[in-house]
């Protein structure tokens, strides 16, 4: 790690970012680096723009992470650099927002349906029952849960913030039928796991079967 990526992690840690966008935008400044193959601080307009259009073009990244990428850039020379005067060589692309593809509720129902055992049962339910984030999720406790209070607490969720959801009665009974299947000694651990935490991975195969076994009923991915 070069002196000034060193820099530029110490201003963000300052600022308190989260961890996950300190490591992503260092990652980006040490590909821009050796993309280039120059010092960070000896960088002009014109590498830029070609890196940009290296993105877009011949790397094929979306608008959107070429607009975290351009985020890092200039973090890098706004804050640590002061170089105000290259904001203006630093454009975010323009991106087209699109209506996303929405189920109806006997769709979602179907899903869930669909899912392989309790484990990946509790996890598409909750999943659709909360609206937690799939990394809000493989971090979510029993203790997490306020039966009492009928909540969900999610803590360090987008930007570092914890919020409560509401907890619907069936997700609850879901929970609790899932919890009976494991061993108390893991009171502590991830709520939808036994010994392992729960993955993005994991997440991410009980939505890719449960689409595939219901796309054969009529439902079809988007």
């Amino acid at each position: 790690m070069t002196t000034l990526i060193l820099r530029t992690r110490e201003e963000l840690v300052r600022r308190n970012y989260s961890a996950g966008t300190i490591r992503t935008y260092l990652r980006v400044l040490d590909e821009f680096r050796r993309y280039t193959g120059k010092r960070l601080d000896h960088l002009r307009p014109d590498d830029i723009r070609h890196y940009q259009v290296h993105l877009l073009e011949d790397r094929k990244l979306t608008p959107q992470t070429v607009v975290n990428c351009i985020a890092a850039l200039r973090f890098f020379y706004l804050k640590v650099l002061k170089r105000h005067d290259m904001k203006e060589d630093l454009p975010y692309p323009k991106h087209r927002r699109r209506l996303p593809n929405v189920l109806s509720p006997d769709e979602v129902a179907q899903l869930i349906n669909a899912a392989q055992g309790l484990y990946h049962r509790a996890l598409l339910e909750t999943l659709y029952a909360t609206g937690l984030r799939r990394s809000e999720l493989v971090h979510l406790k029993v203790a997490h849960i306020n039966s009492q209070r009928m909540v969900v607490r999610v803590e360090h969720g987008k930007g570092d913030i914890d919020r409560e959801v509401p907890l619907s009665p069936k997700l609850l009974l879901t929970l609790r039928a899932y919890w009976r299947t494991i061993n108390n000694q893991f009171m502590q651990s991830p709520v939808l796991t036994n010994r392992e935490p729960t993955s993005g991975l994991s997440v991410t195969h009980s939505l890719c079967h449960a689409w595939a076994y219901r796309s054969k009923g009529g439902i079809v991915p988007p």
